[in-house]
């Protein structure tokens, strides 16, 4: 029993440091990121999207990230809400459907943007990401998405 205890007690420290070890990754809050409504999104989140990119750590309020630094999927809750667009896509799955406003530019980087929802939550998906995984799994998100009620839709 003893011998238990001290291996035990003796662990704790080595498991803080591998805790230590692992990458925070750096992701700019959103201005209205203290919006109440963000908090049963952020609680709502998928683990793992895309079938293997596990969530990470993050350094600020209502922001998720999903991969390493460098190559991780990063989610905003509480950004500016973006006005119709012809770029406004609907995406349905079984826990129900997100209308975003989908973006990309020239480095290859993909921004969807939540259109009728407040607050508003954006996903960022780097070209490192996209060379492996296709972005369909933005529908990994939307059980959580919809903890927003939808007080607009895609035309």
């Amino acid at each position: 029993m003893l011998v238990r205890r001290l291996a035990v007690l003796l662990s704790l420290p080595c498991l803080a440091l591998l805790a230590a070890c692992t990458p925070t990754i750096g992701v700019e809050a959103a201005p209205d990121a203290d919006d109440p409504d963000c908090a049963p999104v952020m609680l709502a989140l998928p683990d793992v999207v895309a079938g293997d990119l596990e969530r990470a750590k993050v350094n600020a309020q209502a922001t998720a990230a999903w991969g390493e630094p460098g190559a991780a999927v990063t989610l905003r809750c509480g950004v500016e809400q973006p006005g119709p667009s012809p770029d406004c896509q609907r995406i349905e799955t079984a826990n129900g459907s997100v209308d975003w406003i989908v973006e990309s530019n020239d480095t290859g980087t993909w921004r969807f943007t939540t259109y009728g929802r407040s607050p508003a939550i954006e996903v960022t998906v780097p070209p490192a990401v996209t060379t492996d995984h296709s972005t369909s799994f933005i529908a990994d998100l939307t059980g959580a998405i919809g903890q927003v009620p939808q007080t607009r839709q895609c035309t």
